[in-house]
């Protein structure tokens, strides 16, 4: 079975159906469908299902630009974000437009015809759509597993073992001694959220610290704002806001990390008991930023610290035993669940195979032209959001030069649009970042450029000025 489409998305999380609601308000008059691998909507925020999970950026910059965030809290919970993505989908009318169960496992470029043919998989069997334009708003991260190393012993555990991306609906912790190992969102996330649903009590293992910086659960200058102008003229306000600051934290975590530094560890002193061993615990080896910086809200991760129900351990693993974890130092944990918060593994468009005029295409031979096309292949975009901002900040702007691109297109009668690659301009990774994930699999990802538009830095107010100001005609882009 084949049909056609002019624009085909794959993915209906926040990336894809803010791309899908983009064509559905700006270009109207394009057809389009979105393919979805599993048999709901939402991504990200469908799949996690652990206590307490919630966004790691606030949800003035974490929500669309075209549609406001009406909900109360900054850093708002999993089930809360995912009606948002859910209801702009079907204001929009994209709910309409997605089809459930289709694993995308190849594309093939067809310069003859100008078109891709994708393969699904459907109910087992494959099924084959044509479009002009292939966009992947898939994500990065694979679906199926998380990262997941083995631990010494593990296998001779006698309780609980499991990792965030796969929570068993039925675990119930109350009661229950829980090892929490790792130190990132997920973690920082997972330990306040377990003490408070009962847990006997939640150590945090981890081995060595993140920053983790609290804030606010609820946007002041938002709440006031609304009352005074209206949640539809406060909220473009309230995000500009949001960005400035957090634009200005990273920015100055990059020229002066031992200000933030001394910032976070100030906000962390005053938030945990007299005497903590702070240096220890949450006093990392490497400069604010090179890893993405955790939020709290409220300091919830602190509270649990506070009152006795959470702890943190900074240490490396000898062996599991049969009741629990022990420790290089000697030290024994006891543990009737341990949760494996250890990250994420990355899948560059879901895992399906590009290939253009049959040949396949490696991404990492490819140079990402404004890091949402690639060098050589037509008409394909990809969406990868920020790592040091929120995720839709870039998003919405990818949609929009997308957006741009397909209309010059239409009005010009032009059939293909590829970025033509530039030996002349060095190279540099995709993503100029430290963390784990990233680092597994640097050599996996295409490269970006040292000069724009090859490059685009991680920086939303520059980069929307560039985007939207700069130049289809820049001698890179090339229309047929």
């Amino acid at each position: 079975m084949t049909d056609h489409v002019d624009v085909l998305i794959v993915g209906a999380g926040l990336s894809g159906i803010g791309a899908a609601a983009h064509l559905a308000k700006d270009l109207p008059d394009a057809s389009y469908a979105v393919l979805e691998r599993r048999a709901a909507s939402g991504g990200t925020w469908d799949l996690f299902r652990y206590p307490g999970v919630r966004s790691d950026s606030d949800m003035f910059t974490l929500g669309y630009r075209f549609r406001p965030w009406r909900g109360e809290q900054a850093l708002a919970d999993g089930a809360s974000i995912l009606q948002y993505v859910r209801d702009t989908a079907a204001e929009y009318g994209v709910d309409q437009h997605i089809r459930y169960g289709h694993h995308v496992t190849g594309a093939a470029w067809d310069g003859t015809t100008a078109r891709w043919t994708v393969t699904a998989e459907v109910d087992g069997e494959p099924r084959r759509i044509t479009a002009d334009f292939l966009w992947s708003c898939s994500g990065y991260y694979d679906y199926d597993r998380g990262h997941r190393p083995h631990l010494e012993g593990e296998e001779r555990f006698g309780g609980t073992l499991v990792h965030p991306q796969h929570w068993p609906e039925d675990l119930d912790t109350t009661g229950k001694r829980v090892v929490v190992i790792g130190s990132g969102a997920t973690a920082v996330t997972l330990v306040p959220a377990l003490a408070a649903a009962g847990a006997a009590h939640v150590t945090m293992l981890q081995r060595s610290p993140t920053y983790v910086l609290p804030l606010a659960a609820r946007d002041g200058f938002a709440r006031a704002a609304r009352r005074v102008l209206g949640e539809r003229r406060a909220y473009p306000l309230v995000r500009a806001k949001n960005v400035a600051a957090s634009t200005a934290l990273y920015q100055l975590s990059r020229r002066r990390p031992d200000v933030v530094r001394r910032l976070v560890r100030k906000a962390n002193v005053a938030l945990l008991p007299p005497g903590y061993d702070v240096d220890t615990h949450f006093r990392p080896t490497y400069d604010p930023w090179d890893q993405r910086l955790c939020l709290v809200p409220d300091g919830d991760l602190f509270r649990a610290i506070s009152d006795g129900s959470a702890s943190v351990v900074t240490d490396t693993i000898r062996t599991f035993t049969e009741t629990g974890i022990e420790l290089s130092s000697g030290e024994h944990l006891d543990a009737d669940v341990v949760v494996t918060a250890t990250g994420l593994e990355l899948l560059l468009f879901g895992g399906a195979e590009l290939s253009v005029d049959g040949e396949v295409v490696d991404p990492s031979d490819t140079m990402a032209y404004r890091a949402m096309m690639l060098s050589g292949v037509p008409n394909f975009a990809f969406t990868i959001g920020y790592t040091n901002a929120s995720w839709t900040l870039k998003a919405d702007l990818v949609a929009e030069y997308v957006v741009r691109v397909l209309r010059r297109m239409r009005a010009e009668g032009r059939r293909t649009v590829v970025p033509t690659p530039d030996d002349s301009v060095g190279r540099a990774p995709l993503m100029d970042f430290d963390a784990g994930y990233v680092r597994r699999a640097a050599h996996l990802l295409p490269r970006q450029g040292t000069e724009a538009p090859w490059r685009l830095k991680q920086n939303y107010p520059y980069d929307a000025v560039q985007l939207r100001r700069s130049r289809l005609d820049d001698g890179v882009l090339t229309f047929r």
